[in-house]
């Protein structure tokens, strides 16, 4: 996947408030392999949905940092 394109999409699925948990589609478009699973509201929950799936290094929490910058785990 093309990092660009990859961060563009990180950027778009990370929200405003809260915590995203996002997959990756690795058969999908190059422009969509990304996707959301769920939308949280605190942190633990959506670390312990990640850890919860079957691999989870193929999932991202994804969220917005105390400066406004978009932060992933």
């Amino acid at each position: 996947m093309d990092e660009n394109l990859f961060k563009k999409e990180k950027e778009g699925l990370t929200p405003e408030r809260g915590f995203n948990l996002v997959g990756i589609d690795y058969f999908g478009d190059p422009d969509g392999q990304l996707y959301l699973i769920e939308h949280f509201e605190m942190y633990q929950d959506a670390l312990n949905a990640k850890k919860n799936r079957k691999n989870p290094e193929e999932f991202y929490v994804l969220y917005k940092g105390s400066g406004g910058e978009n932060l992933s785990r």
